[in-house]
């Protein structure tokens, strides 16, 4: 008879009656995935009619001239200025020398203003005891006060003279991009032409021109969304002008828009509610989304925290929350950060938004 170790035969003991356990454990399934949610809500949305506009800049000018002369020096085309700044310089040496003139007319002027000062003042001392006759007395004051009113004129022309040769430098009236040159080195401009087109690109709005029926419901101070390439964000509408054009029916409104938004020109779409009136809509905050080539669904959060795939179908947005439509109720959990990465039926353990 063959016999076996007792070491042997212990681990064949050990193996046999561990065996049916290790079989019968169950196979964990994914981790909990961490998750933010927010709740679908029924809110009242208005009606939106999306109308184009441009992009513009509160201040865009062309810049002319106050003073004539020859161009020595002009901005070139991009240059940025700030306000202040010289964008041209005219050739000032006629004003130079018609200025040395006048002052030398205004030094005559004040001589002989103070010569009959002297002599008025001389006439009146003798007066009193009849030295002079009055009618010496009266061509005094005539002559003095002759002398006064050429000074007044000659110091105006004087002014006048630098003030033009102030302008002979032109400088930018606000902080701006050169977009426009009218005018070259050596040309000569006479009073008022243009010089440059000057733009400020830091301050930026929308023009829009909608249809005069929705002008009831747009007030000035309103937010509204604000569509470029196809990214939508929340605007305020800074201005609306309360007249409309007979020919196309319709009316101005100026929508403020953040610095940089975009290029002044760009093509932009604005939403502008269409009635007073809103209707109840389901609606979720709009990171929710998951969208897909096919198809866009939502992550919801069953009571046994594990996630539901629900199709739906997106509408009208509104801040930072959009209309659905598909099978959820207001009050559903919605995963709001962390959708893309789970699957139905996963464990999900939820944390603050």
């Amino acid at each position: 008879m063959k016999t076996f170790p007792l070491s042997l035969l212990l681990s064949a003991l050990l193996a046999a009656l561990t065996a049916p356990a290790v079989a019968q454990a169950p196979n964990p399934g994914p981790p909990a995935a961490t998750v933010a949610v927010a709740e679908a809500t029924a809110t009242k949305l208005a009606p939106a009619r999306w109308v184009p506009g441009s992009v513009v800049s509160r201040d865009d000018a062309r810049i002319a001239t106050l003073a004539a002369g020859r161009v020595l020096e002009i901005a070139e085309v991009g240059s940025v200025v700030r306000k202040g700044e010289r964008l041209a310089k005219l050739d000032d040496v006629p004003l130079r020398l018609r200025l040395e003139q006048a002052r030398a007319t205004a030094g005559r002027a004040k001589a002989q203003r103070d010569l009959a000062q002297t002599q008025m003042s001389r006439l009146a001392k003798l007066a009193p005891g009849n030295a002079v006759a009055q009618t010496q007395l009266d061509e005094a004051r005539a002559t003095l006060e002759s002398a006064s009113q050429e000074l007044i004129r000659v110091e105006a022309e004087r002014r006048s003279i630098e003030h033009d040769l102030s302008e002979t430098e032109i400088r930018a009236p606000f902080d701006g991009v050169v977009s426009e040159r009218f005018t070259q080195r050596g040309e000569y401009l006479q009073m008022g032409a243009a010089v440059a087109h000057l733009v400020d690109t830091g301050r930026l709005e929308a023009r829009v021109q909608a249809p005069l029926a929705l002008a009831p419901q747009v007030k000035a101070g309103q937010e509204i969304q604000v569509r470029l390439r196809g990214a939508e964000q929340p605007a305020t509408v800074r201005a609306v002008v309360p007249v409309g054009d007979e020919r196309s029916r319709q009316f101005e409104l100026r929508v403020a828009l953040p610095e940089d938004f975009a290029l002044v020109g760009t093509a932009i779409e604005v939403a502008l509610p269409e009635a007073t009136g809103a209707a109840t809509a389901l609606t979720i905050p709009r990171d929710a989304l998951v969208l897909r080539e096919a198809h866009t669904y939502v992550m919801r959060v069953k009571e046994d925290n594990t996630a539901e795939r629900v199709e739906v179908r997106a509408g009208a947005a509104r801040d930072t929350f959009v209309e659905v439509t598909g099978e959820l109720s207001p009050g559903d959990k919605i995963v709001v950060r962390g959708a893309e990465r789970l699957s139905p039926g996963q464990s999900v353990r939820v944390v603050e938004g």
